[in-house]
């Protein structure tokens, strides 16, 4: 076969052959596109084949074969590690590459180098996206939540593989053009800051049940499984039921409890963390993700304190379906506050980086595919549809009913835990976010007559525009 027939044949390229890449890569070619793979690790080349079988698909570990086999002009999709990887590629490919071909970055990618990325390749005439996955190796797989951003005439380039592609719910792609710049890795990002919150509000249950309830792992998996039905249900909470039933192969108990209690981070939690404090957007429950996440892998230390403190929960000698069902309740809340905590920063950015974000179509493409998929984003779906502009989905009419109907129960639980020494910070900065987020009045006033006080900072009244200093220690 000839180059010239090479580039008629094979529609798109990937570089990164691993889990992510090579499922992905099998997914478009079950849907009738041919594809190319390259990888420089022969091995993941012949795993890639041996899956391939009859399917359109071409893999090398030569670059120049691989480039010369597609079509023109070129789209090449990036599946490896973000960071030195990304530039290292994109160096390796420059000379290779020409005026219109298109690089689609699909790793978790800082979303400031996917901006330095596009205004260096745009020099060169080259189109760069960046382009968030999230659903895991199953999601690459049988369809994945796609977040594509960059420019629009680049999106229409691959729009019919990513549709392809892509998870659906109710017949419709959850993939959409999200904007330009770094849209898709700016959303892809804050998408996995909820995905952290709502991880560790979930470990909080497990731990008030197993130390406050003395819930055995049969009856944790029942609870989990029960709560993932309704308007609980998501992916998360039903894999959580999945895992209190596994057997660990090795030692005969639940595998649950042969799993060390430290939780590191890939960086996408703690970047979601920092832009939100850029922004000024307050994203409490997320921050504490990513706080107890790093509290973790101080094992050592925590069970230095443990021994000083010796603190014994105690179990719970109350109502206990009642516990139960409040518990169901406070998740319910906190994970609602969660994703307002997440959308506020996604509307702030969009004015900010001029993204122009659809957030009715972001709660869309996350209903399936994604590790966040859960049935309240019908709700939120529903919020920005209703209205567009929405500041926060806290003040949007049906989820404030939501909130109102559990924010007791949430109250009695935060207290119930800390009366008991079960540490649940998720719920507790939920809590405070929601509390100061409904507050008319906040004592800011006071912090402002301090720094006004030691640094001159000034202040602004309540009954005239401006701003004003007071000489505090003249003052009569």
């Amino acid at each position: 076969m000839t180059d010239t027939d090479k580039r008629k044949q094979y529609e798109i390229g990937m570089i990164g052959l691993g889990v992510m890449g090579r499922n992905l890569l099998l997914n478009m070619a079950d849907h009738g596109f041919s594809v190319a793979g390259y990888d420089k690790d022969p091995q993941k080349i012949e795993a890639l084949r041996k899956e391939a079988e009859k399917r359109d698909i071409h893999c090398t570990t030569n670059l120049q074969e691989f480039i010369s086999g597609l079509r023109l002009p070129h789209a090449i999709i990036l599946l490896v590690p973000a960071g030195a990887p990304v530039d290292s590629v994109i160096k390796e490919l420059s000379p290779h590459l020409q005026k219109d071909d298109l690089i689609i970055d699909s790793g978790n990618s800082y979303f400031k180098d996917t901006d330095l990325r596009t205004i260096r390749l745009k020099e060169k005439g080259i189109l760069f996206m960046g382009m968030g996955i999230s659903g895991g190796e199953e999601g690459a797989r049988q369809g994945a939540s796609i977040m594509p951003g960059g420019l629009k005439k680049a999106y229409e380039r691959v729009k019919p593989i990513l549709e392809a592609v892509a998870a659906r719910v109710n017949g419709e792609p959850c993939v959409t053009y999200l904007g330009p710049f770094s849209a898709g890795h700016f959303v892809k990002m804050v998408h996995n800051g909820i995905e952290y919150g709502v991880m560790q509000l979930i470990s909080e249950t497990y731990a008030l049940m197993k130390l406050v309830l003395g819930f055995s792992e049969d009856q944790l998996q029942n609870v989990y499984n029960e709560w993932n039905k309704g308007e609980m249900n998501g992916f998360l909470m039903e894999i959580t039921g999945n895992i209190f039933g596994r057997v660990d192969e090795k030692t005969g108990n639940r595998l649950i409890d042969e799993i060390l209690d430290v939780a590191r981070q890939k960086g996408t939690g703690m970047w979601t963390s920092q832009s939100a404090m850029e922004l000024q957007v307050p994203v409490p429950t997320i921050d504490m993700a990513v706080a107890m996440r790093d509290l973790s892998v101080f094992e050592e230390q925590r069970q230095m304190a443990d021994n000083i403190y010796q603190h014994q929960a105690t179990l719970f000698s109350g109502d206990r379906e009642k516990f139960l069902e409040q518990l169901r309740n406070t998740f319910y809340v906190s994970m609602l506050t969660t994703y307002a905590q997440g959308f506020a920063l996604l509307s702030s950015a969009s004015d900010k980086y001029r993204y122009h974000l659809d957030l009715e179509s972001v709660a869309q493409i996350w209903r399936g595919g994604c590790i966040i998929r859960a049935a309240i984003l019908e709700d939120i779906q529903a919020a920005f549809h209703a209205k567009h502009d929405l500041l926060n989905l806290l003040l949007d009419p049906d989820i404030s009913v939501k909130i109102k109907e559990n924010n007791d129960d949430l109250r009695k639980i935060v207290c119930q835990a800390s009366t008991l020494g079960i540490p649940v910070p998720g719920m507790m900065a939920s809590l405070g976010y929601l509390d100061a987020f409904r507050s008319a009045w906040l004592p800011a006033n006071l912090i402002q007559a301090q720094r006004d006080y030691f640094g001159a900072h000034t202040y602004e009244r309540i009954d005239a525009k401006g701003t004003y200093h007071t000489e505090w220690l003249n003052a009569k």
